[in-house]
């Protein structure tokens, strides 16, 4: 699987909810969990070792379909192992949860035991949109 959206967990039940087939509920937060390779379609795979906590997300209000963060930047501190960041997934839940969709890095991290690497920016968006 390339980054993007879970199809089971989310892109289904946004196309359902389209239809009105079915309400669809959304995540009561977001987190986001670092990893070293493509999380995959579960956003279970390459989970980093030097951190395995997600962190809190907050993201702004939809506009011209895209959401950016806002508040306090998610951020980790290795805890014991020099790997090389490459994609991030974004869970409905700290522990657990559901798993809601993943992105790869612009540019990959290199990060070593004792560093922090704090995540500035996550955009999302959905296109082709219709202006």
């Amino acid at each position: 699987m390339a980054a993007g959206f879970s199809v089971v967990n989310v892109l289904n039940g946004w196309l359902d909810a389209l239809r009105a087939a079915t309400t669809f509920t959304k995540p009561a937060a977001n987190y986001v969990q670092l990893h070293t390779g493509d999380p995959g379609a579960s956003g279970t795979s390459n989970v980093s070792a030097g951190s395995t906590d997600r962190a809190a997300l907050s993201q702004s209000a939809a506009s011209s379909g895209a959401i950016a963060i806002t508040g306090t930047n998610p951020s980790w501190t290795n805890g014991g192992t020099s790997e090389t960041i490459t994609h991030i997934s974004v869970w409905s839940a700290s522990t657990s949860g559901t798993f809601l969709y993943s992105i790869q890095l612009g540019s990959s991290k290199t990060w070593a035991d004792g560093d922090t690497l704090t995540l500035t920016s996550c955009s999302v968006s959905l296109s082709p949109a219709a202006a």
